[in-house]
């Protein structure tokens, strides 16, 4: 079986979890944005598509990408700085996977949590310099902790394991 792994990553979290997948899989990683991806695509049998979390979606450009895998297998995942719940990565998976062609086969999914750019925390704390009481800077700061370091050993790991199930590894 062929692999490739394609990737959009915006602060390198998801490009983390591609170059565990790459690793364990013997692949390489190609960026959405390469000259070279809709080559790697088409010499591919299964298509392992990453994506950071965009607003509850995946990037334009990862969408761009995903729209493009007609015929394919493609195993999704992804990273999201502003949630670390089931229910919310399934909220996103729902809307990643309507920007798969009718005739690509999704073999699975798996997302955890990444780290969030360091320009937000900086936006959040002159909220509060403004408004020490402002509730929706003080939880945003809380997820900005709570999302510091990942993903994680343990993120990673989940990540490959559920790549591997999909793909019968």
């Amino acid at each position: 079986m062929t692999y490739a792994i394609v990737v959009e990553s915006k602060t390198g979290n998801t490009r983390k979890l591609a170059d565990a997948l790459a690793r364990e899989l013997g692949s390489e990683v190609v960026t959405a944005d390469d000259s070279q991806v809709d080559a790697a695509i088409d010499a591919a049998g299964t298509v392992l598509a990453g994506f950071w979390c965009d607003k509850g979606d995946c990037s334009p450009a990862a969408a761009r990408v995903l729209a493009g895998l007609s015929g394919k297998q493609v195993f999704l995942f992804g990273t999201a700085g502003f949630g670390g719940s089931a229910e919310y990565f399934d909220r996103v998976l729902g809307a990643v996977e309507k920007h798969l062609p009718d005739d690509a086969e999704l073999l699975g999914t798996a997302m955890c949590q990444g780290q969030i750019a360091p320009a937000s925390r900086g936006r959040w704390e002159a909220a509060l310099a403004k408004d020490p009481e402002d509730k929706r800077a003080k939880m945003m700061l809380a997820t900005y902790d709570a999302a510091a370091g990942h993903p994680t050993e343990a993120d990673v790991a989940h990540v490959v394991a559920a790549a591997k199930q999909a793909l019968g590894r």
